[in-house]
């Protein structure tokens, strides 16, 4: 695979959605990986943009529909892929979550030909990415981490938010941090003022931290600068996994591109708006993104 602007890297999954509207749950695939490839191909193709992932047998077929698509993305393959049940109630914002099985871990020896000036780690458990990974990847270019794999801890199927003992070690190596409104919670030991937590986490070398709120908007500190980001209130709310991708998507998109943060988190909120409507990955265009945000 040759260099690309972005490089996602991550474990495509195999999901089971349990929503209001579907109590007796759809099985799809999922992950960082599937989410950011599919709303990335539905970008303008002016940004250079590949994926590496892990998966079992049972989704090579997805690999297939990506690589049609014409997704440049790479399978490591692994003896199993990872098995979410992600259930929701009304509030979309709340999310319980079992694991059913895992996926082999990536190696810095398995990385050692990627090449790209962002890397996107999608985390989706603890052990996705070990600190040395991070490290090897950080010598070649920019590290863009979604925290969320990182504070889960998976007992008897459930998993259970905690911190991570190597959070300081891989930090100071991450140039852009994802976190939503729980996991910023947890990564600054219960730290309820967004702002204070932002700065805390800056203050570990993280040079650009977005921090989502669901249904509020999001929040971004970089350069000492915060941007208050809004939420766009969708047609109707159907399922919400999936929508933190969708805005690392966007935001790394824009950025690629030369927008500044906050251009960057008004089309990454207006992009999870598109994908909130629907069961599925971004599906939508920028010129639809970009009509949200020109009515607000």
């Amino acid at each position: 695979m040759e260099k690309k602007q972005i490089l996602c890297i991550g474990h495509i999954t195999h999901d089971r959605i349990i929503t209001p509207a579907t109590p007796e749950g759809i099985d799809c695939a999922g992950g960082t990986a599937y989410y950011v490839a599919w709303a990335m191909n539905h970008m303008p193709h002016d940004v250079s943009f590949g994926v590496i992932t892990a998966v079992g047998d049972d989704l090579r077929h997805e690999i297939d529909r990506l690589r049609q698509a014409g997704v440049d993305i790479e399978d490591l393959g692994s003896p199993t892929s990872v098995y979410f049940e992600n259930s929701y109630g009304r509030n979309m914002n709340n999310r319980r979550q079992r694991v059913m099985s895992k996926a082999a871990p990536f190696t810095a020896d398995q990385l050692k030909d990627a090449e790209a000036e962002v890397f996107h780690l999608g985390t989706l458990l603890v052990d996705d990415f070990a600190p040395e990974v991070v490290e090897h990847l950080a010598e070649k270019g920019r590290v863009c981490v979604d925290v969320q794999g990182y504070l889960r801890e998976v007992r008897n199927h459930r998993v259970y938010a905690v911190d991570w003992s190597d959070k300081l070690r891989v930090l100071k190596h991450t140039d852009i941090l994802k976190v939503n409104e729980h996991e910023i919670d947890v990564l600054t030991d219960g730290e309820r003022d967004l702002r204070r937590a932002a700065r805390m986490i800056a203050g570990w070398g993280v040079r650009e931290v977005l921090v989502t709120l669901g249904s509020y908007g999001s929040l971004i500190y970089a350069d000492d600068r915060f941007h208050e980001i809004p939420g766009y209130p969708p047609r109707q709310t159907v399922d919400a996994t999936g929508c933190g991708d969708t805005y690392a998507a966007g935001y790394l998109y824009a950025r690629a591109r030369g927008a500044s943060c906050e251009e960057a988190g008004r089309l990454a909120a207006a992009m999870c708006t598109l994908k909130l409507e629907h069961t599925g990955p971004f599906d939508s265009t920028i010129e639809e993104a970009r009509k949200i945000i020109s009515t607000f």
